[in-house]
């Protein structure tokens, strides 16, 4: 089984000391300790990427040499104040690692290493690797989708090749403590790929019928679409179903757990 979570030591990979066969992300007593010990010489000259990466080697060769550290580690290397806990700061952990591998997009529609063609992708994840909730994806078009087809979406284009790292996320563990894990450079295979197209198109069939009210979280097996928004105050426009403009809240496009935790099992020999 691979471990998600090692440190790069010089020119080694070194995995973090495990207890039990399943519960490998639990990570306890003096072999942790030495752990740190040992690797604490190197921390020193790994720093964030100041520019974008020029190509995906060097992407990956920082996404890995992250993997082992812990978030309080990294926000201190790199500078960064690190908040109590999630609650007012969802989007803390992309930042971190956003400032760390030289992610170039920011807000703006378009891949996070906009040269490359990547989409990082934060996953929190239980001792065992499970994702511990669903994956926004992008902002979904509510109004003006005449002539849309999966080819040419945000959602297909957002992930047509995504860097995932997977990140501890359970709540017991104090967030500058939570370990960063192995990265993964995906793209969707035929059958993943037709899985999304078939959600997508069931989806944006509703919302181009006026029936985006009716949708929930449960539609979809691998994409759902759900509310996103700060508060109940910010309303969009969107299609009603007597064909009129309507107020409702902006939705966006998720990726179920089932399906991350799919491909990050396979990926891991989970």
């Amino acid at each position: 089984m691979r471990s998600f979570f090692k440190k790069v030591i010089t020119n080694h990979e070194i995995d973090i000391p495990v207890h039990g066969a399943l519960n490998y992300f639990h990570i306890v007593g003096k072999p942790r300790l030495f752990f740190n010990h040992t690797a604490r010489s190197v921390m020193q000259s790994l720093q964030p990427l100041l520019h974008p990466p020029e190509n995906e080697q060097i992407l990956l060769t920082q996404a890995r040499s992250l993997a082992g550290y812990t978030l309080g580690e990294l926000a201190a290397l790199a500078g960064l104040p690190i908040p109590a806990d999630l609650r007012r700061d969802k989007g803390w952990i992309g930042i971190l690692l956003e400032l760390w591998l030289g992610a170039s997009a920011g807000s703006k529609p378009e891949h996070d290493f906009a040269t490359l063609g990547i989409e990082l992708k934060t996953i929190p994840i239980d001792r065992y690797g499970r994702p511990l909730e669903t994956t926004f994806v992008c902002v979904a078009p509510l109004t003006g989708n005449t002539g849309v087809v999966w080819e040419t979406s945000h959602v297909r284009h957002k992930l047509k090749r995504v860097l995932w790292i997977p990140v501890e996320g359970e709540r017991q563990i104090p967030l500058a403590e939570r370990h960063v894990g192995s990265p993964l450079l995906w793209e969707p295979n035929e059958e993943e790929d037709r899985q999304l197209r078939l959600d997508w198109e069931e989806l944006m069939d509703l919302i181009v019928l006026g029936q985006v009210e009716r949708i929930t979280a449960r539609h979809g097996e691998v994409l759902q679409l759900r509310p996103k928004a700060a508060n109940a105050k910010a309303l969009t426009e969107a299609i009603g179903a007597d064909g009129t403009k309507i107020l409702t809240l902006p939705r966006g496009f998720y990726l179920k757990k089932n399906f991350t935790a799919a491909l990050l099992a396979r990926h891991f020999g989970l």
